[in-house]
């Protein structure tokens, strides 16, 4: 079956899935079977390729130690595979564990999008602990505030961080004062 349309014989092919003949200008070619398919066709299993194991690829999980194994092949590989995994020496039950935050009652596994290092203590804590205050960081309770020293309430600590300002009003540095209003035109 030629692909197009009477004005454009060459633009677009039919899908060869047996009763579908559906004309695609943007036809998929299975890898497997080398045969033009719909966007509908387009998978392995959609068309029912006889060889849909060609280039295909499956990760299995170790139960052991949660490694990802990539495999590209049969599926009646996977137990093999599995096997020489756990002789191979990579195999470590300790592994398995993964870390999570050291904040006390914190439960948050640790992952590479929810981690980072606090730049003080350079403890690594979960992003809810990121702040020095959040994780009783070792160097930010050893400050010279007695609120800091007594490990007071967070109250306390503003209060006292409020205080050592020394009258500096930090919101209204470099802006015009209140007398002097911008001009503004609202439409």
């Amino acid at each position: 079956m030629a692909g197009g349309t009477e004005a454009f014989p060459d633009l677009g092919k039919h899908c060869q899935f047996s009763g579908c003949y559906q004309l695609d200008f943007l036809p998929f070619k299975c890898q497997a079977c080398h045969k033009v398919f719909c966007v509908e066709h387009r998978s392995c299993k959609s068309h029912e390729c006889p060889e849909p194991e060609h280039n295909s690829r499956k990760v299995i999980i170790c139960e052991i130690c949660s490694m990802s194994i990539e495999i590209t092949g049969k599926e009646d590989q996977e137990k093999m595979i599995l096997e020489k995994h756990e002789k191979s020496g990579n195999c470590d039950p300790r592994k398995k564990k993964k870390p999570t935050c050291p904040v006390k009652r914190c439960k948050e596994t640790l992952t590479f999008s929810n981690r980072t290092i606090c730049k003080t203590c350079r403890l690594e804590v979960c992003l809810k602990h990121r702040f020095p205050a959040d994780h009783a960081c070792k160097q930010a309770s050893s400050s010279t505030t007695p609120a800091a020293a007594a490990g007071g309430s967070w109250n306390e600590k503003f209060l006292v961080a409020f205080g050592l300002r020394n009258g500096k009003d930090c919101g209204k540095s470099g802006r015009p004062s209140s007398s002097t209003t911008p001009f503004l035109k609202a439409y």
